[in-house]
């Protein structure tokens, strides 16, 4: 054990000297966390404002004149009515943008109106122009008041109230806590920030304590010390897994800091969030990064003690930054939960624990199976990597 710490002293004091590995595990976290969180709330904060303050150019297509409905339209702010363009040119119009929506009633709109039938109504937009798609709800909103309108017509002709037509309202009574909801909601994205960091975290210190070192040929003074290969490839191991650790609270206390200083979080939401953060949750949030990071480890480490190089150990790890998050994406699908199954597959079991974890539902016996499952995957990581460490034609395969 003294041998063990002792070499975890010597190569955690390697990694601190190597800056590349410093900007990954604290500068990293903080560019990506901060472009994800103030990017995407301003350019979707940015669109959300262009859509409502955009000057619509709308056309209106009828058999008859529909005096409501356009009083209904020029009540709309920036809106500007085209009532005179040929039901032809419609898709041309809408296609070269000179039109934003073309509303097409059916020709036999008020026959069908008298009769008290149904009639079809058509949009015409183009969904591929961003502004427009969010824009759709102005226009659908004159719609059904122009709907109601006539409806309300029709009631007044029949002497009936609007309840006739609505025998049934139905009232949705939703019996989950604000937390719950924010775990389906916010569970998404912690755990894809959760593995990603682990990983960044793990995977440079664990190239460079391996395939690095070979090209270094500082490899052979380890092997001519009294510590034995398991004792050598322990060290290393606790030094990569440390450092994902460390990366993955590093990443957490930047999302905190830039949460708290963003200007576009409206404060009333943010303390709502705040207020559900209990430190039962945190804890058991941070617990999962111990057994997250031995996993990465193990599987970093072994790969990297396999490699002949520096760069033969990042282009085959490369790959895994893509594969990793494959499970983190099938997590956040709807209907999906933790179970004894979902438990034994890695990083699923660690996405949809963080969403049980936040809405304070989580299982013990789950939570207990998900950190056995990967601590014995990280394990068995660990044997694989001490046998190729004994092999001499492993360890010296870029000499």
């Amino acid at each position: 054990m003294k041998m063990i710490a002792l070499i975890f002293r010597k190569e955690l004091k390697d990694m601190l000297r190597d800056r590349r590995t410093l900007f990954f595990m604290i500068l990293m976290p903080f560019l990506i966390i901060f472009l994800i969180v103030n990017l995407t709330m301003r350019l979707g904060m940015d669109m959300e404002k262009r859509a409502q303050e955009k000057e619509l150019k709308v056309a209106v297509f009828s058999a008859v004149p529909l005096p409501a409905f356009v009083n209904l339209l020029q009540t709309m702010e920036k809106v500007k009515i085209d009532t005179r363009l040929p039901r032809s040119e419609i898709n041309q119009a809408v296609n070269d943008s000179r039109l934003d929506f073309a509303i097409s009633f059916p020709d036999d709109f008020s026959e069908k109106n008298d009769l008290k039938e149904t009639n079809e109504v058509a949009v015409y937009y183009k969904a591929s122009t961003s502004e427009n798609e969010r824009a759709l709800g102005r226009i659908q909103k004159v719609l059904e008041a122009y709907g109601k309108q006539l409806l309300n017509l029709r009631l007044e002709k029949k002497n009936l109230t609007a309840a006739f037509v609505e025998p049934i309202k139905i009232i949705e009574m939703d019996i989950s806590s604000i937390r719950e909801k924010m775990g389906q909601r916010v569970g998404g994205m912690l755990p894809y920030l959760l593995v990603i960091f682990c990983f960044l975290g793990a995977m440079y210190p664990a190239i460079d304590l391996a395939a690095g070192e070979k090209e270094r040929g500082t490899m052979e003074t380890l092997l001519v010390s009294p510590a034995t290969r398991l004792q050598i490839v322990v060290g290393k191991f606790l030094v990569v897994t440390a450092s994902g650790i460390f990366t993955a609270l590093t990443s957490v206390l930047w999302l905190y800091l830039v949460f708290r200083q963003s200007k576009m979080i409206p404060p009333e939401i943010l303390s709502v969030v705040l207020k559900l953060i209990e430190w039962k949750s945190l804890l058991l949030f941070f617990s999962m990064i111990i057994p997250l990071c031995a996993f990465f480890a193990a599987i970093l480490l072994s790969v990297s003690v396999f490699a002949k190089s520096y760069k033969e150990a990042s282009s085959i790890i490369a790959p895994l930054n893509m594969i990793i998050i494959i499970p983190v994406l099938i997590g956040i699908f709807p209907g999906i939960k933790l179970s004894s199954t979902t438990a034994l597959i890695p990083i699923l079991n660690i996405s949809l624990a963080t969403k049980e974890i936040i809405a304070g539902t989580i299982s013990s016996w789950l939570m207990a199976e998900v950190f056995l499952v990967l601590f014995a995957l990280a394990a068995v990581g660990l044997i694989f990597c001490t046998r190729w460490f004994n092999r001499e034609a492993i360890i010296f395969r870029g000499v």
